[in-house]
């Protein structure tokens, strides 16, 4: 689910989910906009996929929480 397998697509697991909320989060957002501009996207489909996929990013140190705010950690 996290990583696409051979049933899996790229799209459907939770790597692809959280590249697309990266592609959506230009600046700091609060959770509820990033989700007005993510629910309508395919591969993102429930609030539970969007939260596990936000969740991953936030895990692997990819954004953060800054002032009630996600951002992007740069490298």
């Amino acid at each position: 689910m996290i990583l696409p397998t051979k049933h899996i697509s790229q799209d459907e697991a939770l790597i692809g989910v959280g590249a697309t909320l990266l592609a959506h989060l230009q600046g700091p957002m609060t959770v509820s906009s990033l989700w007005e501009r993510l629910r309508s996207e395919p591969n993102v489909g429930t609030f539970e996929r969007f939260v596990l996929a936000s969740n991953l990013l936030y895990m692997i140190g990819a954004i953060d929480m800054v002032n009630g705010l996600i951002v992007r950690v740069e490298p």
